[in-house]
């Protein structure tokens, strides 16, 4: 049996074992507090966790809203997925007069060309509608057919009540998402170190142009990031992010800030336009004030004798190790001991090794996971940990389990199976063919009647 099948075996029984442990288990009853947040003015507002995705603060996060300019980050995902960034954009008739007149430009003309990477800077830094139009065209051929590509990745994300309509995010009654849907928009697009280098761009400048001469400075128009029209909303810990607005959606903000090594994402919609950057970045100082990040690595350093946070897994398995990488988020009310874990599949087409996950819950909530991966190492048994109480188990013991010997004696059982099956049909066979040669060559069946041959002649007698 292949070692690969073996982990697949043993993740299943550890995914049984959870629901068992659960009972098995003496429960604690933790205060799992949570801080309740802040109040803000706008209407809908999130705070999410980068690398975990865990939700930190909410505010009417599923409610639907016109997103305006915030639309340009998943224009902006497709786009890095989709191309490289020397490509060459060319900017159709429909591209430069086919977006509302007066709306956010860099007043391309039509047959311009820049690259894609240029593009994108208009687009980000200066919310150019001309170049989110032109983007589009670029790579699906059609707005239409890339809006298509929009609405798809929005599905794939989790995105729940989310639909584009358009590139740039002009006013469309079929355009529109949520601050929890648009933060996990968010999150896919940082995750692209071009993209988050993009959005942290102060100041770019596009050069010469085949229709421009001169060349096109940009300004990012984020004040909490740079200085636009004003530098009383600068915040330290910012890495960027996109503004919109439309008078129907109001202000529309989404914002990338670090503290401590903790990245949050921060998204705002239906605010007022003075009220965005405050609203965001008391919320960004109430949870970074508020919540901790840790890595999985740090749970060992607690203590030499706090058992692991799996409870499950032990940490000197050779065959299935813990991405000691792996990141959790918890008020700093909490310890990581009051976190649990359970042990999920988990499927990476890019990387075979990871055999499953570990997902750390608190108060309810998901605040992080740990990949489970697959070493190839060659082992006898895969051990499971038999947790004394003081190590905050329940002290049972757990059998040894030795999967290659298992895996011969089944396969041993297996042939034996196939031998008898085998043995039986061909004897099956003997009985049918003897069955059917009585049958053919049988003799007459007994009759009280007799035969007597007198002088050549036949008579029967009867007895």
């Amino acid at each position: 049996m292949k070692l690969k099948k073996i982990v697949s075996k043993v993740l299943a029984f550890v995914i049984l074992l959870n629901a068992v442990l659960f009972f098995s288990y003496e429960t604690v009853e933790a205060e799992d507090y949570w801080p309740g947040g802040i109040d803000v003015v706008a209407d809908s507002a999130i705070i999410m966790e980068q690398e975990t995705g865990t939700i930190l603060y909410s505010k009417n996060a599923d409610a639907v809203h016109f997103p305006a300019s915030i639309t340009k980050i998943m224009t902006a995902l497709i786009v890095l997925e989709n191309c490289q960034l020397d490509e060459i954009v060319h900017f159709s008739p429909e591209a430069v007069y086919g977006t509302e007149l007066g709306s956010s430009s860099i007043a391309r003309d039509v047959d311009e060309e820049m690259t894609v990477e240029q593009t994108l800077y208009g687009m980000m830094l200066e919310s150019a509608n001309e170049c989110a139009y032109a983007l589009g065209e670029h790579v699906a051929g059609d707005i239409p057919t890339f809006v298509d590509m929009m609405n798809k990745k929005a599905k794939e994300l989790g995105a729940k009540n989310t639909h584009f309509n358009n590139t740039n995010g002009l006013p469309d009654d079929d355009h529109y998402t949520s601050a929890y849907d648009m933060a996990l928009i968010a999150r896919a697009a940082y995750s692209i170190p071009k993209f988050a280098e993009i959005v942290g761009t102060k100041n770019y400048t596009i050069p010469p142009t085949n229709k421009h001469a001169d060349p096109t400075p940009l300004n990012n128009h984020h004040q909490m990031l740079h200085f636009y029209k004003s530098n009383k909303y600068i915040y330290e810990p910012c890495l960027g992010g996109k503004t919109g607005y439309t008078v129907i959606a109001g202000a529309t903000l989404v914002t990338y800030a670090k503290k401590d090594g903790m990245t949050l994402i921060c998204v705002v919609m239906k605010d007022n336009v003075k009220d965005q950057y405050l609203d965001t970045t008391n919320l960004f100082e109430y949870c970074f004030n508020n919540f901790s990040k840790y890595t999985v690595a740090d749970f060992a350093s607690i203590s030499e004798t706090d058992t692991d946070v799996t409870g499950i897994l032990s940490e000197n398995s050779e065959l299935i190790k813990i991405d000691k990488s792996g990141i959790i988020v918890i008020p700093k009310t909490a310890s990581v001991l009051d976190v649990t874990s359970s042990v999920v599949p988990y499927s990476d087409e890019n990387d075979k090794s990871i055999v499953g996950q570990l997902k750390y819950t608190y108060a309810d909530r998901n605040v992080g996971e740990a990949n489970l991966i697959f070493t190839n190492a060659e082992v006898e048994s895969y051990p499971f940990d038999n947790l004394p109480v003081e190590q905050g188990g329940s002290g049972k013991e757990y059998i040894q389990i030795d999967y290659p010997k298992i895996g011969i004696a089944l396969a041993i059982i297996l042939v034996l199976v196939l031998i008898a099956l085998y043995i039986r049909s061909k004897s099956s066979e003997i009985l049918l063919f003897r069955h059917r040669y009585k049958s053919k060559h049988a003799k007459p069946a007994k009759t009280n009647m007799t035969i007597i041959r007198d002088n050549g002649k036949r008579r029967r007698r009867r007895k």
